[in-house]
């Protein structure tokens, strides 16, 4: 596998030409079917007027905000698996999602929102305050005299999800009925809010994250051998844990912030990309993009499947992630 060379290139391009297929269909299709020739049109803002308003204003946001996500979540997903050496690592499961929708929500109720001096920034800043808070919990129910136990992690991160939730519970008795139930809808996942603004405002997370993590990467090789072989070759062990693992979460909270708590992404797709590719800094770029392709066909799915009804796509990406990681977890067993 690693003596072709071009595989990583020919991966790339094989990803690439399915997120650009995906693109083009999560703006085609809808309640208003568009074809493909019309839908390149529109994005030159030519040919119908109806179909530029729908496929600039309406479905155009909402597909780049759903690659933005995906790819958020995949990326800090396979920067959490090297840290941690472990496969099964994402930040859903870790506590970090649960820990970013508490802040949001927290945020939402002293008064945080886009009107106000911080902006769009605002709810994403409050998102990542929050996982920063999960992400110590978590630290400290898995350090073992200062270190940290990798066996104890996920069960830490089982404990802060399920304290995250119980918070959530007590923030959401304290709103009126109306506001609960779209925060609770929010909150399984959902893009139906995308905006222009929403998309700008989360590629600049998404920018920091990938100018952190992408230059680390021959860091988290080493890492990925263990703490002391990449201590005896140089590598500042500690300090890029810290690094890597705040870019990793301030990913995962700016796409909670935006979306909701979605889950597995960022298990799924590194793991899968891992099997095609070596090298950290192939593996990043890589699971970006297959988390962008991803989350773009679920959302497509999410509000076309039962249409006009939408449903969660928290709940597909779930349905489908869930078995994955119980089988996952029987092969590592």
């Amino acid at each position: 596998m690693t003596s072709r060379r071009l595989r990583p290139g020919r991966v790339a391009a094989a990803l690439l030409l399915l997120l650009a297929g995906a693109l083009l269909l999560s703006l085609g299709i809808g309640s208003v079917a568009i074809a493909p020739g019309d839908v390149v049109r529109a994005l030159g803002g030519s040919g119908d007027s109806s179909a530029v308003t729908i496929v600039r204003q309406l479905r155009l946001p909402r597909a780049l905000l759903a690659a933005l996500v995906g790819g958020a979540l995949a990326l800090s997903g396979a920067a959490l698996q090297a840290l941690l050496q472990n496969p099964l690592a994402d930040p859903y499961l870790l506590g970090v999602s649960g820990g970013a929708a508490c802040g949001t929500l927290v945020g939402s109720l002293v008064g945080l929102s886009a009107a106000g001096p911080l902006g769009t920034a605002a709810l994403p800043l409050a998102a990542f305050l929050g996982a920063l808070g999960a992400v110590l919990l978590v630290g400290l129910g898995a350090s073992v005299g200062g270190r940290l136990d990798r066996g104890r992690l996920l069960l830490s991160g089982v404990v802060v999800n399920a304290l995250a939730s119980a918070l959530l519970l007590f923030l959401l008795s304290f709103g009126d009925a109306s506001r609960t139930q779209s925060f609770v809808f929010w909150m399984l996942g959902s893009l139906a809010g995308a905006t222009g603004d929403a998309v700008r405002a989360l590629a600049v997370y998404v920018a920091l994250g990938v100018l952190v993590l992408v230059p680390l990467a021959r860091a988290l090789d080493a890492l990925f051998l263990g703490d002391e072989t990449a201590f005896t070759l140089g590598i500042p062990v500690e300090s890029v844990k810290r690094t890597a693992y705040l870019a990793a979460s301030l990913l995962a909270a700016a796409a909670v912030a935006f979306s909701g708590i979605i889950g597995f992404v960022g298990l799924l797709v590194p793991h899968a990309i891992r099997a095609l590719v070596r090298g950290h800094r192939t593996l990043l770029l890589l699971s970006f993009a297959g988390g962008a392709l991803l989350l773009v066909l679920a959302d497509t799915a999410a509000r076309t499947l039962f249409a006009p009804a939408e449903i969660s796509i928290g709940a597909l990406t779930a349905l489908l992630g869930a078995p994955a990681f119980l089988v996952l977890m029987r092969r590592r067993g």
